[in-house]
């Protein structure tokens, strides 16, 4: 199958693991953060830290929109389902997120709240015409790809003249989470996260392109690499980066160029300028309050944002003290390095966020990289 078979070529990717071999430094340590939990998942499906060389590390990046969402958000959205009249709907990884006191979105499903999952922003559109006497809210949430299917939404909703469909937003942004870690004590001060280098993510720069990317290249003098989520693509991406590590070179390059250009979309970018503002701050689960890092409804559509429809609860809520999500987000641990990983926490019972989407690295070492450790 064409960019499929291709890319998961078991004899192309020891070629490309004994390249990396060769040409990284066995007198340096080289250590690269894939973003996106597209990626984080790729690399524990396929095995491939074991096919690089020691001292080529792998971490973990807070690239996972589902992980990142604090538990103050999740519990206004169990709040904005809980009143009367409201049909509550959204991606199906969002129902089982802990929020405060373990109590999640499905929980409350059972309670009796009317809360549905959806596999596109139309299908909310559609339940809201359908139910002309019910205010449905899309709980939306999400890096810059699933930032213009959002637009649409409202688009048709206008278009549409429904007075009953509104959106909870939740967008967030990828460069501004990559300035927080980069600018954090951890790497910038105390040194405890060494980060040579960034993967950068696929989806999320088929929208943007690759020019944001830019600014952290030259202002951090970090390589980026822009890769697909094939094993082959990551390969290729690490063996990139390792190449420009040992020139000395910082530079944007993109591995992914099937599907990505230096200025992205530019009719999905300009659709999200006519819709969403940026907040001066957004909180993120392991990065905290990051500036203008989140999206809000432009006061042009006003009448379609659930925060202004509904006085909804704003608490920053902590996270559960024993789980290590927030670390391992920011890249500090792994998730072996927590207490609850594989006992108390698996996907059946997860205690963050990081164990209940696919994209999380707890998930993703649960489903393959355990049987590794044992």
């Amino acid at each position: 199958m064409k960019y499929i078979d291709e890319f998961r070529d078991g004899d192309a990717a020891g070629r490309l693991a004994a390249a990396i071999r060769a040409e990284a430094d066995p007198a340096r340590t080289y250590h690269i953060m894939e973003f996106c939990g597209g990626h984080t998942h790729a690399i524990s499906r396929y095995g491939l830290e074991d096919l690089l060389p020691a001292n080529v590390r792998m971490i973990h990046g807070p690239g996972c929109p589902v992980c990142v969402l604090p538990v103050g958000r999740i519990d206004a959205a169990i709040w904005l389902a809980r009143q009367p009249g409201v049909i509550l709907c959204t991606y199906g990884d969002m129902l089982r997120v802990p929020g405060s006191k373990r109590l999640s979105l499905l929980k409350v499903k059972a309670e009796g709240a009317d809360i549905r999952m959806v596999y596109s922003t139309l299908d909310a559109v559609k339940l809201a015409a359908d139910n002309p006497d019910r205010s449905v809210v899309f709980f939306a949430i999400g890096f810059e790809t699933t930032t213009p299917p959002t637009a649409v939404a409202v688009k048709q909703a206008a278009a549409l003249g429904l007075s009953n469909f509104f959106v909870f937003c939740n967008h967030v942004l990828t460069p501004s989470a990559i300035t927080q870690i980069l600018d954090s004590p951890e790497v910038r001060e105390l040194g405890t996260v060494q980060l040579d280098a960034f993967i950068g993510p696929a989806h999320v720069s088929t929208i943007i392109g690759s020019a944001p990317y830019e600014y952290f290249a030259e202002e951090y003098q970090r390589p980026v690499v822009i890769a697909g989520f094939e094993p082959l693509d990551v390969l290729q991406a690490v063996r990139m980066l390792v190449a420009q590590i040992n020139q000395g070179r910082f530079e944007v390059e993109n591995e992914f160029a099937r599907a990505v250009t230096r200025d992205g979309n530019p009719k999905a970018k300009a659709l999200v300028a006519e819709m969403f503002e940026l907040r001066k701050s957004f909180e993120w689960r392991g990065l905290g309050l990051v500036p203008y890092s989140g999206l809000r409804i432009k006061d042009a559509f006003a009448a379609f944002d659930a925060e202004r429809h509904w006085d909804v609860p704003a608490d920053s809520v902590a996270d559960n003290k024993a789980c290590e999500c927030g670390a391992i987000l920011r890249g500090v641990k792994k998730p072996t390095d927590c207490k609850l990983f594989g006992t108390v926490c698996t996907p059946e019972n997860p205690m963050g966020s990081c164990m209940v989407s696919a994209e999380g690295a707890c998930a993703a070492h649960w489903t393959y990289g355990r049987f590794r450790d044992a």
